[in-house]
């Protein structure tokens, strides 16, 4: 009885060690792995100016990925830079893409991309939706682009006597922001505003993903490095069970 009951406990220990060590492994590619992931897909950018409020405020790090200009759709919050702009990173909304005619405001205050309105509940309480009427058409290969403050915010409406009527090049979008890190503010919605013209929105990025490859592999590397101690804690209390009283 002993003999077989010592076999079995020690196969239970083997067994045991080998699905900890795999766990360990397993977590430590997830977690590793996760993290590499998200140093390819995103980079961390803190947002300088209060033009962006309240869905960005002054201040606020956010993870942005990394895309190329035939990504960017309308209602997009990019990271670009341009030299017209004073070449430094900025972060503004996308309304208007190659080809569009963006103007505002209409006869219910709101901005309209080819004539069609534009709801934007984003915005920092502004009716209409521009202080500063405009009606801008976008060259072919750019974006127009407008903050969420729109009392305050620097945007392609300063820069209408431009060549490009306040546009800026694709090339100059060089992210798309996905969520606000910290404070952490979560994942940004995509605007529903721009789903019913040509091209729709965009879908969010992997960081989802990415967050739950992380989490997954510290669980398992936390759950695999606590075995051996909880597996050890449990055959000393066995033992003691198993000792007689008085002995």
């Amino acid at each position: 009885m002993s003999g077989n009951g010592l076999d079995h406990d020690g196969h239970g220990r083997g067994l045991g060690s080998v699905l900890s060590g795999l766990a360990v492994a397993v977590g430590c590619v997830l977690f590793l792995g996760g993290f590499a992931w998200g140093a390819v897909q995103y980079k961390p950018y803190t947002v300088p100016t209060q033009s962006m409020s309240p869905t960005v405020k002054a201040g606020d790090r956010v993870l942005a990925q990394r895309i190329s200009g035939g990504d960017v759709r309308r209602g997009d919050v990019v990271v670009f830079q341009d030299d017209a702009w004073g070449n430094v990173p900025m972060v503004k909304r996308v309304v208007g893409i190659g080809g569009d005619r963006v103007a505002c405001c209409g006869k219910d205050g709101r901005l309209t991309v080819n004539g069609t309105p534009v709801d934007e509940p984003y915005l920092h309480g502004t009716n209409p939706a521009s202080g500063t009427p405009f009606d801008a058409k976008v060259p072919a290969g750019q974006v127009f682009l407008l903050g969420d403050d729109r009392l305050v915010s620097l945007d392609s409406r300063v820069h209408m006597e431009d060549a490009a009527h306040g546009s800026v090049p694709l090339s100059a979008v060089s992210a798309r922001v996905d969520a606000i890190a910290w404070p952490m503010g979560g994942m940004l919605a995509r605007p529903s505003g721009f789903e019913a013209l040509p091209g729709g929105t965009s879908q969010p990025g992997p960081l989802k993903l990415v967050v739950g490859a992380v989490v997954a592999g510290a669980v398992l590397i936390l759950a695999g490095a606590a075995y051996g101690p909880i597996a050890s804690l449990a055959r000393r209390r066995r033992v003691r069970a198993a000792v007689p009283a008085g002995r």
